[in-house]
């Protein structure tokens, strides 16, 4: 049986369409709280560091790595209304100091302060950002992926969530440039 978060992800992929020239990278699909909070501790994530994820839909990521984790938070979202939904949130919780959302392509920014990126994506997506990071992240750099892997990577780390809370399982992984 497929996972929910895969058959979302799969159906979408048959709709998948371009958004003023970019193309979108996954669907949005809110990735649950406690799955989130694992992301970040799988990654080591600590104080000060910069992380970013890479379609960050509603800012949870990056909200919690700031504001739990106090860590230097950036995403990078293409879609104009999850970056002001995202946007809105930070500025209410005044985490505007250790967060912010980039409304853009990403595979267009640079990644090269990265000490820890957070994907959730396609694999065929995945395949397109794998040669950027490849390129860009600093040796030492962390990468997590939820439910789908960078395919010519091995990972450090892989652990296997049973039930985030709400019924579902989750695959992440954990790599190191």
């Amino acid at each position: 049986m497929l996972k929910l978060s895969l058959l979302v992800m799969l159906l979408w992929g048959v709709a998948s369409a371009q958004t003023g020239g970019a193309e979108k990278l996954a669907p949005y699909y809110p990735t649950p709280e406690t799955i989130v909070e694992k992301m970040l501790q799988l990654g080591s994530l600590k104080a000060g560091e910069k992380v970013y994820d890479l379609g960050s839909g509603d800012g949870r990521i990056v909200i919690m790595a700031a504001q739990k984790f106090h860590a230097d938070a950036v995403g990078v979202e293409l879609d104009k209304d999850l970056c002001k939904l995202s946007t809105d949130k930070i500025l209410k919780l005044h985490l505007e100091k250790n967060a912010h959302i980039v409304n853009g392509d990403l595979l267009k920014q640079n990644y090269s302060s990265a000490d820890l990126i957070t994907v959730y994506l396609l694999p065929g997506f995945i395949d397109k950002v794998q040669p950027m990071l490849d390129q860009q992240l600093k040796k030492g750099a962390r990468v997590v992926a939820h439910d789908f892997e960078f395919k010519n990577w091995t990972p450090d780390k892989v652990e296997n969530v049973a039930d985030d809370g709400e019924g579902r399982s989750h695959t992440l992984y954990l790599y190191r440039k």
